[in-house]
């Protein structure tokens, strides 16, 4: 059973591999083809942010690869020589716990390469060490408290349940669903500080839009997002009371009030296609489908880790091999995803006017510095969101024909 897994991972480690070098090697090529969506300097620095990132992928997936190998081979049974404790669920929360930690510092290079290197150097990051510090001491302190009850708690029910995959996944799926309702709370007391608009006249505007489409919320907030990062977004955070419309900074500081409506015109057609309720279930069906698979490994697995069928190791095990299995699950959620994105541009556009959505979204592109190209096998496994290509041919432009000045300032026709 083991060898399976490991043929597995190294499926899912040389497909990474190819589909990284394949995209590297067509964006080269598209690098001199008429610059689209992007100004043209924009396009060629894109293009070259887009090449740094899949080499940095390469390199980081060779260094998991390192470490798979080092797990498998002798650092879960190493880790388990260590912990001699006989509480069943005290020894899973120090193992899983030390073993999160270990791998989090022996990729922490990556991280902060990513952070102040790369993402500096094309003018996203404004991390400062100490934020990063502050940042990291906080995630740190809400994972030893929180995820180490999550930790007990499955610890708990695989001990006590002969099928305990399926009360893990209850159990399991219910913590994501609060995390998702408490996410916008945590994020403002711990993180990030929250504010009402000051801009009245679009609190209104946003107001009466959520109010057409009957979407309930807690407010729309300003978050000052531009202390770590330069790129803009938006989203819809929480669930139930806590629901709220989140603003980045730099997105309220960019966008015309037209264009931040049709933004926020496509996210309320994601609420109400049910999205986010179908979004729910697929989680739900491949999270069950996962405990279904490490619910029911045989000893053997466990036994060629030199480990015991136990709490501490069923969770590793199923951290160590549930990325193969979601890799190989994504092209199918992703096409699902872009399905449900031309939907939403087009509820957002009826909203609006497609000009201001066309406008809005070539402006994300040219702030956010995102190439618009791709090679049509990495838009397959890792595209959740259609090519900005396509997008926009479906709202009846030709981004080859588009006079981008012109569109940048809502300026043009439809076809």
């Amino acid at each position: 059973m083991l060898e399976i897994f490991i043929i597995a991972f190294c499926l899912y480690f040389a497909f990474n591999i190819y589909t990284s070098f394949m995209q590297i090697g067509y964006i080269k090529n598209a690098k001199n083809l008429k610059p689209i969506i992007l100004d043209a300097s924009k396009y060629l620095e894109a293009a070259d942010y887009s090449i740094e990132k899949e080499k940095l992928a390469i390199c980081s997936s060779f260094y998991d690869f390192i470490l798979f190998i080092f797990w498998i081979g002798f650092g879960l049974s190493f880790l388990d020589s260590l912990v001699q404790i006989d509480s069943f669920w005290l020894k899973a929360v120090v193992f899983v716990d030390l073993f999160i930690i270990i791998n989090w510092f022996l990729t922490l290079p990556f991280e902060l390469y990513s952070t102040f290197k790369l993402n500096k150097k094309y003018g996203f990051s404004n991390m400062t060490p100490a934020l990063f510090i502050k940042d990291t001491i906080k995630t740190g302190v809400l994972f030893l408290v929180f995820g180490s009850i999550v930790i007990a708690g499955i610890s708990f029910i695989i001990n006590s349940f002969s099928a305990w995959w399926i009360w893990g996944f209850a159990f399991i799926f219910a913590v994501i669903i609060l995390i998702n309702m408490l996410y916008p709370v945590i994020r403002d007391k711990m993180f990030d500080k929250f504010e009402k608009l000051k801009d009245k006249e679009l609190e209104a505007k946003i107001e009466n839009l959520l109010d057409g489409v009957g979407f309930k919320s807690s407010g729309v907030f300003s978050v000052d997002a531009s202390k770590r990062d330069n790129r803009l977004n938006a989203y819809f955070g929480g669930l139930g009371s806590t629901k709220r419309v989140v603003l980045f900074d730099t997105l309220v500081e960019k966008l015309s009030h037209n264009e931040l409506l049709a933004v926020l015109g496509h996210e309320l057609g994601h609420f109400k296609n049910g999205d986010i309720i179908k979004n729910i279930g697929i989680m739900g069906v491949v999270m069950f489908v996962f405990f279904a698979i490490f619910g029911n490994l045989p000893d053997e697995l466990f036994l060629g880790l030199s480990l015991n069928n136990e709490p501490y190791a069923i969770i590793a095990v199923f951290m160590i091999f549930s990325p193969i299995l979601s890799f190989f699950l994504m092209p199918l959620i992703s096409m699902i995803s872009r399905h449900n994105e031309y939907a939403a541009d087009e509820f957002g556009s009826n909203l609006s006017t497609k000009e201001d959505l066309v406008s809005a979204l070539l402006k994300l592109a040219n702030e956010n510095k995102s190439f618009p190209l791709s090679h049509p096998i990495y838009i397959f496994f890792y595209y959740s969101h259609p090519p900005l290509v396509e997008r926009f041919k479906e709202l009846g432009y030709d981004v080859h024909a588009m006079d981008l000045k012109s569109a940048l300032k809502g300026e043009f026709n439809v076809e």
